[in-house]
This record gives structure tokens, sequence and C-alpha cells, in this order.
């Protein structure tokens, strides 16, 4: 089994997630998405490749790879020893155009959250 890693900037997008969902919605459904989130993840120390492969998704040329869960894309990439999540956005943002400068979106998508 492969070691789980976060990245300090995943760790410091949980801390500010933690604080925006207890403000919002509480204790309980706080611990209910992080646990979420964090249980998802896990399964990435066995099955590293249950996520997409972002170059073959987007033909571009990368070893990042995203795992979908609780409304958020986890980005990570591995090793053979490893599994590093080095980054965690919202699914209303961009991340291809975050990451890579283009964009992940159809008009579609586009037309429906009003951007």
């Amino acid at each position: 089994m492969k070691k789980l890693k976060y990245s300090v900037l995943v760790r410091q997008k949980m801390k500010r997630l933690k604080e925006h969902l207890i403000k919002e919605f509480g204790d309980d459904i706080t611990k209910k998405v992080l646990k979420g989130i964090t249980d998802d993840a896990d399964i990435l120390k066995e099955y590293e490749r249950s996520g997409v492969n972002i170059a073959k998704m987007y033909n571009i040329d990368t070893d990042y790879w995203y795992l979908f869960t609780h409304q958020h894309y986890l980005i990570y990439r591995f090793d053979e020893k490893s599994v590093i999540i080095v980054q965690m956005f919202h699914e209303r943002e961009d991340f291809m155009m975050k990451l890579f400068g283009i964009s992940g979106r159809t008009q579609e998508s586009i037309d429906y959250w009003g951007e």
C-alpha cells in the first residue's frame, strides 16, 4: 500500500473549507463532507489509477490525475511509494485553466453556471 500525502496548499484549502462549512452548515455536515473527501482520497493508496488521467483526457503532457469527490477535484500524482495530492479545486473552478492555461469548460457549463 502506498503512502498518501497532502501538499501544504491542499491542507490549507481543507482548513478553509472546514471553516466555511462550519459557518454555513454546522458541525455534522462539515464532518460528513470532510470525512467523505478523505475517505475517497484514501482509496488512492491502493488504487491510484481510480481517478481520471488528465493527460489522456485532455491530450496534454502531464503526470497529474484527478479524483472528483464531494464537489471537489483532488489533483494528484503518484510514484512507486506514494500518492501526493498536490491541489484541490471546487467544482465551479476551471482547474484546467488554473493548472495549464487551457479551458476545460464547455459552453453548456458556462451557460449553466452563469460565468
